[in-house]
């Protein structure tokens, strides 16, 4: 009887503590929610209100209250295509490499090493390195393509990470029938893993997408403060500032007398622009999981 009441006191106290400490995160999960989302939605209440078409294509004011950040936006957007467009397919293709086809030794031990080492370093160390290559080897300047290729310096280790560990959760059974009906192993990865993988590789190129949009300290080394000063200037060899080069700018070396008013925009521009694109990138998946829940509800 001892033991039994022993017994049953102990699984009490442990069903009683699983509880608590599952109320416990609930609870500090909840702080975090509430926290993040007041911080939105004070940043956006404070700027959305007021930005209007001609902010967002006009030109920027050194003097003059009413001045706009087309430029800047133009280079935020084009920066981050470029940046992309390069580390997307090497990210990708490092990160399948290293899940399928590199071996298991102390070699591939250590890239994936300096692959986690890379996807830590500060941005304004990235952002030294493209300044010593591109300003003093180079000799090319503050550019946007220097800002482009060296802000893919920052996306790649993390997609690459996240790749080669959303195509480890693939189980092999899907491996081995594929396999099985005669596929090769370049079709199976193709057909098959990536597909399977493809909302953790999607939240890895979310991921970097969003921080590189962001990114102000490796912008303003290799990309610079200002602009071309025209609207639609797609040369790739003028000065590569961005919103948050501009919305730093603005805070604190500004003499214009709105300069608090277009901080406020600029931030809640940034935080609208985050969100969507988060969005647009993971649209795609949500169609297709729509469309698959669809058919197989049909059948």
């Amino acid at each position: 009887m001892t033991g039994n009441s022993s017994n049953k006191l102990y699984k009490q106290i442990k069903k009683t503590t699983d509880k608590m400490f599952t109320m416990g995160l609930w609870i500090i999960t909840a702080l975090i929610l509430v926290l993040i989302f007041g911080l939105l939605l004070y940043i956006l209440s404070k700027g959305l209100p007021k930005i209007s078409f001609d902010f967002l294509v006009g030109l920027p004011s050194e003097i003059d209250a009413g001045g706009g950040i087309g430029p800047f936006l133009l280079n935020s957007i084009y920066v981050l295509i470029i940046s992309l467009l390069i580390s997307i397919p090497i990210g990708i293709g490092s990160g399948v490499y290293l899940s399928e086809y590199a071996p298991s030794n102390r070699f591939t031990e250590f890239i994936r090493t300096c692959v986690e080492s890379l996807a830590s370093v500060p941005s304004i160390v990235i952002g030294l390195f493209g300044y010593v290559l591109f300003v003093d080897i180079f000799n090319i300047g503050l550019t946007i393509i220097g800002a482009g290729i060296t802000l893919s310096l920052l996306n790649l280790p993390v997609i690459t990470r996240v790749t080669e560990e959303a195509i480890q959760t693939v189980h092999n059974d899907l491996r081995e029938a594929s396999y099985a009906i005669g596929a090769t192993k370049a079709q199976t990865i193709v057909k098959i893993v990536i597909p399977a993988a493809l909302n953790g590789i999607i939240s890895g190129v979310s991921l970097a997408a969003c921080r590189a949009f962001g990114e102000s300290a490796l912008i303003l080394l290799v990309g610079g403060t200002g602009t071309s000063g025209e609207m639609w200037d797609w040369n790739f060899m003028s000065q590569g500032g961005t919103l948050p080069v501009h919305l730093w700018y603005v805070q604190s070396e500004a003499l214009v007398e709105d300069a608090s008013d277009i901080a406020q925009k600029t931030s809640a521009l940034l935080v609208l622009i985050t969100l969507l694109l988060s969005l647009c990138i993971r649209l795609p998946l949500w169609i297709r999981d729509f469309r698959f829940h669809s058919r197989s509800k049909r059948n």
